[in-house]
């Protein structure tokens, strides 16, 4: 029998100003260096990206993102749809931060948006302001279609007392090209214990003694259409499954 109850998201605080997400801190996009400089994600201010999440706990969002180094700069990024009408504000008391060595700091602002009623294909935009009051646009092309939430998890959900697995696998979910693996520990206040690189086909081996006997975990499978995409930015699609428990044979 199952002996703990696990929460219903895996929370992971990854900003001094408070924001926070499901998926861990260098799982979101901070602006690729990859993309080319001429990118329309690009303005000098920063870098812009949207998303179209479908999670299993709640109706299908927008998660935008706006990163830069000149956050001291900025006085509001606002949101806007296909139409140019306005989606919303970010929060600019949430972010996360992004510091590598030798280079500047750089602030990761990040807000959850709902999809309106009517939304639709298209240019999405943050519009930019500075304290000066100049504006400045930074584009992202938005295909607005769920990604589907993976299924056929081994182990299955709730499964009680298995052996020690050695890696973790799911069916692939259709126009999905990626996906990142998120494990608790539910016997350690519930602690994020892995976060897997990007993975390229639907399974994960797993770390030699990251599981112990005995022990009780959730996992979560994220899934992605595509990796730094000039287009769609660094993806455009997403999906997180529900928390799957399981627990190990003593």
């Amino acid at each position: 029998m199952m002996r703990k109850t696990v929460a219903t998201a895996i929370w992971v605080l990854g900003a001094a100003g408070g924001a926070a997400s499901c998926l861990a801190a260098d799982a979101l996009p901070g602006g690729k260096d990859s993309l080319p400089m001429s990118s329309p994600h690009r303005i000098d201010l920063g870098f812009f990206d949207i998303h179209v999440c479908n999670w299993s706990d709640r109706p299908m969002f927008f998660m935008a993102l706006f990163s830069t180094t000149r956050f001291d700069e900025i006085a509001k990024v606002e949101v806007l749809d296909a139409d140019g009408r306005a989606l919303g504000e970010l929060d600019l008391g949430k972010y996360r931060i992004n510091k590598a060595p030798g280079k500047p700091e750089k602030r990761v602002f990040i807000s959850q948006i709902p999809v309106p009623q009517g939304a639709k294909d298209g240019w999405y935009s943050a519009r930019v302001t500075d304290r000066a009051g100049k504006q400045s646009v930074a584009r992202d092309f938005v295909v607005l279609a769920p990604l589907p939430i993976v299924t056929g998890a081994q182990p299955k959900p709730d499964a009680d007392d298995i052996p020690l697995p050695k890696e973790l696998r799911w069916n692939a979910a259709a126009g999905a090209k990626h996906y990142q693996v998120f494990i608790q520990d539910l016997w350690d206040g519930e602690k994020l214990i892995y976060t897997s690189p990007l993975l390229d086909e639907p399974r994960v081996r797993l770390p030699e003694g990251l599981l112990k006997p005995g022990g009780m975990y959730a996992w979560r499978v994220h899934a992605r259409d595509v990796n730094e995409h000039e287009l769609l930015g660094d993806f455009n699609h997403g999906s997180l499954g529900p928390p799957m428990k399981f627990s190990v044979a003593p």
